[in-house]
């Protein structure tokens, strides 16, 4: 990571600053994230969420990893299914009800995580496998280690606030292109509501 790059992620000090920055990230105005390979964007299968994931980071939401419903041969030669999914990081309580309350009314498998003392710790959801084999799933619990490899370049008052909020994990419950659906589901999210701090 350049050093402007980690002095961007170094001066934030909110929920909101994070945010805005994952945005940017996600838009292509800054070339690394924490967490994340240096001077990498997304992945391109992930190009057409972008507008759905920055307007969600800039609505108090952190969006931490996502992936779109697919289902084909890969490179490999294995049949690949994934459901669409995003893994968000949310520290206002409001936020975070509304996100899980509109996401199951909608039929998607939704998993918290919340690191508070004592917080609820949902099993993963299994979102992609390869000839049925699972090889990737969303929520569940993250470990002390991996939570510091996730955000290492944010300052420690806010490195404690993202490592002790709720992470929310949004699957849609079916694989291939029929679980895109989710993303027209979570952009109402982002409509008439305020940054939080």
């Amino acid at each position: 990571m350049s050093r402007a790059d980690r002095r961007r992620w170094r001066s934030a000090r909110t929920v909101a600053d994070l945010g805005g920055l994952m945005a940017r990230w996600l838009e292509g105005e800054i070339a690394s994230r924490p967490g994340y390979q240096p001077r990498v964007g997304p992945d391109e299968e992930t190009v057409h969420l972008v507008p759905v994931l920055a307007a969600l980071c800039r609505t108090g939401y952190v969006t931490t990893c996502s992936q779109p419903g697919l289902a084909g041969f890969g490179a490999d030669g294995r049949w690949w299914e994934q459901r669409a999914a995003v893994q968000l990081v949310v520290t206002d309580s409001a936020l975070q009800r509304r996100l899980a309350e509109d996401a199951r009314a909608a039929g998607m498998l939704v998993r918290v995580n919340d690191y508070r003392r004592g917080g609820a710790q949902d099993r993963p959801v299994v979102a992609t496998t390869a000839d049925g084999e699972p090889v990737t799933a969303f929520g569940g619990r993250i470990g002390r280690a991996d939570m510091r490899i996730q955000w290492p370049e944010l300052s420690r008052r806010l490195y404690d606030r993202v490592a002790h909020g709720t992470y929310v994990a949004v699957v849609a419950p079916e694989y291939g292109p029929a679980g895109e659906r989710l993303w027209e589901i979570l952009a109402p999210l982002t409509e008439n509501t305020p940054q939080t701090r």
